[in-house]
């Protein structure tokens, strides 16, 4: 099938590659001419495992493309998949102008039937909202084209993108009860078929419940976040091993095991915008979300508590004390610092007069960027960015770790000890065993696990 996708952020370039994988002919397109650039020598612009090599693959096979030009994509595609950002606007409400504007591009350009299919994070309604800029557009051209609007929200974790689009545990697609939805219902399970042959993947619905869908499963997951965190911080209070609980609480199946991990908070593109987003679709109806206005309350809050565990061990007058900082990155294997936890803990640290030496596998050239934007000049002069995990301890204080990368998992523990100062670990993420640390003649904090936190 001949496949245009709009848009060539996270989102975009991963369908786009993805259905090329699969044997269609995908037409990506951007805006952004150094981003096309880029792509067509070869680079890419995230980082996300495996990607570059399909990618590769399917541009060398001749089935993946990358272009500026509005018309030749409105002309390439049947289904024109709509995957450009919605970020959040003031008010917390999703901004659609690019959305928007790829559907009045279409308008512009059709000459025959097309598959509009909103790829993007967008809330209940907003199918109607390309739909009338579809046809604006038509009317202003005297034209009276056929097509219809669907639904197809993306369930891709940053880190294992390319896994999870090619092994789905569920594909959402939302169609409208028309001719023009039962021609895009058909082209669309045409579409996905090669995921189907096993069992049935497909969650076939209204638009607007498809466009709620994806707004629910994110708040679900940051809802569990949320909690675990919380009762981490009274675990902590309270003698109570987080660690041990969640592994109670979750060999109940009705519970389960994920999302379950106690931390310095989540962060991403998709967590804390979506949770906005669907508090803010609330108000405009009258309702009030209280769980999903605790769930961003307690996780604006958990991004603080490495730094305030910081605080209390080494005194609110942090001058002269250095920290080595292990992970920048919000999760692992993405070098995505949007929301991270690390921006608010360097910003803590360095607020108390504290330098900090930074290392990420990853987010380096990525954190360097958005720190130039948090920090000013005085503050950025007291980030030194390391060379690898051993180089941030010379001279640290403690080690602070904040992104739960594998490479931090197995650590030399001798050498670690070697190169601090005091022998202090403040673990974010909960990745090593208090009593094997305390063995080792750490000072160990983790989150939720004080009962077993030598003193």
């Amino acid at each position: 099938m001949k496949i245009t996708i709009i848009g060539t952020g996270y989102v975009g370039l991963v369908t786009g590659a993805c259905l090329a994988e699969l044997g269609n002919d995908v037409f990506c397109l951007d805006v952004d001419q150094k981003k096309i650039d880029l792509l067509n020598s070869g680079g890419i612009p995230i980082h996300e495992p495996g990607l570059d090599e399909v990618v590769a693959r399917n541009r060398a096979a001749g089935r993946l493309q990358f272009s500026t030009d509005v018309a030749a994509s409105v002309a390439h595609g049947e289904v024109q998949f709509i995957a450009v950002g919605t970020p959040p606007d003031e008010d917390g409400s999703a901004d659609l102008q690019y959305v928007l504007a790829a559907a009045r591009n279409i308008g512009k350009h059709m000459t025959g039937f097309k598959v509009v299919v909103d790829k993007s994070t967008v809330p209940v309604g907003t199918a109607d909202r390309v739909g009338a800029a579809l046809r604006t557009e038509l009317d202003a051209r005297g034209e009276r084209l056929a097509f219809s609007v669907a639904s197809n929200p993306e369930f891709l974790k940053e880190g294992a993108a390319v896994e999870d689009f090619m092994r789905p545990d569920r594909i959402v697609i939302g169609c409208d009860s028309t001719p023009e939805g039962d021609r895009a219902r058909e082209l669309l399970r045409k579409l996905y078929a090669p995921f189907n042959r096993n069992r049935e993947r497909t969650h076939w619905m209204d638009v607007r419940s498809s466009e709620f869908t994806k707004y629910a499963a994110n708040a679900m997951l940051a809802t569990r976040i949320s909690f675990m965190n919380e009762l981490a911080n009274l675990a902590d209070q309270v003698g109570v091993d987080i660690e041990a609980v969640r592994h109670g609480i979750g060999s109940d199946p009705r519970i389960g095991h994920s999302f379950l991990y106690a931390g310095a908070g989540y962060g991403g593109s998709c967590f804390p915008k979506d949770v906005q987003a669907l508090e803010r679709t609330a108000r405009q109806y009258d309702q009030d979300l209280l769980i999903l206005r605790a769930v961003e309350q307690v996780n604006d809050k958990q991004k603080q508590v490495l730094g305030r565990k910081v605080v209390k061990r080494f005194g609110e007058d942090l001058s002269g004390k250095h920290f080595a900082v292990w992970g920048l990155a919000f999760k692992p294997n993405t070098d995505d610092m949007r929301e991270a936890p690390a921006r608010v803990l360097l910003k803590q640290l360095l607020d108390g007069g504290a330098s900090v030496a930074v290392y990420d596998p990853v987010a380096m050239t990525e954190a360097k960027r958005v720190l130039e934007l948090d920090l000013n000049a005085g503050e950025l002069a007291r980030v030194r960015f390391a060379d690898s995990p051993m180089d941030t301890l010379t001279d640290a204080e403690a080690l602070v770790i904040v992104t739960e990368w594998k490479a931090f998992r197995s650590p030399d523990f001798d050498k670690i000890k070697a190169a601090l100062k005091q022998a202090v670990i403040f673990d974010g993420r909960n990745l090593f065993e208090p009593e094997v640390m305390a063995e080792a003649g750490f000072e160990y904090h983790g989150i939720g696990r004080s009962i077993l936190t030598r003193d």
